[in-house]
């Protein structure tokens, strides 16, 4: 084979790893999913809804693949994106956001008649955060919100939620946001305070599209 094409298929061959890793729809959640955070397999499993052994092996898949890393805390493995990886997943995301309508169209049905998920206005919403005139919940488990957090927001884990209600004020809008735009953590938590009597909507954006476009992002409580 003539070297020059040898070079060519060679490097071409490593480039389609990332694609073969990344065609599996369980493997694109746990890297959307650990974009938020690091976790452990067991986390992970009770999020996607699979095994602890299917999760080890798509994890696997994506350790071989140098798109997730892994570290021994304790008597845990926790797992983590490389670097990079959630910058990849959010613009792959977005390609396939302008590309598919048949994305556009499931989320319109799923969220057809539901109160309070039509879209903010960003810079508004900004502003108003400033002026303190809304409260933001970041309704993600807690070990998200530490790892990054829309400035300004409040810890209100979903499961959680029905025990703080009487803590949070009537009298101002209630923005809810959880990992994007494809997160339903939010849109439950929309529809329970609404039915609470609050005035609560949804910001489709979640921190990594926040901090991608340049927007004040904390961690820590």
């Amino acid at each position: 084979m003539n070297p020059n094409r040898r070079f060519k298929d060679e490097i071409y061959d490593q480039f389609s790893r990332i694609g073969k890793a990344v065609s599996s729809p369980k493997r694109l959640e746990l890297l959307d999913i650990l974009c938020q955070g690091e976790r452990t397999v067991e986390n992970l499993a009770n999020e996607t809804s699979l095994t602890i052994a299917n999760t080890s092996q798509h994890l696997q898949v994506l350790k071989n693949s140098r798109l997730v890393e892994q570290e021994k805390k304790g008597l845990y493995v926790v797992y983590r994106p490389a670097p990079m990886v959630c910058e990849f997943f959010l613009s792959m995301r977005k390609v396939a956001e302008n590309r598919i309508a048949e994305i556009e169209q499931i989320k319109n049905r799923f969220l057809e008649g539901k109160k309070g998920m039509e879209s903010i206005d960003r810079d508004a919403l900004i502003k108003r955060i400033q002026k303190e005139e809304v409260t933001i919940l970041d309704v993600r488990p807690p070990e998200e919100f530490r790892a990054g957090h829309i400035k300004g927001a409040v810890s209100v884990p979903l499961k959680e939620l029905g025990l703080m209600l009487t803590k949070l004020p009537k009298n101002k809008e209630i923005v809810a946001y959880c990992r994007g735009p494809y997160c339903v953590l939010s849109v439950e938590a929309v529809q329970l305070l609404n039915e609470k009597g609050y005035h609560a909507v949804r910001l489709e954006e979640g921190v990594q599209d926040w901090r991608a476009m340049g927007l004040p992002v904390a961690s820590g409580e």
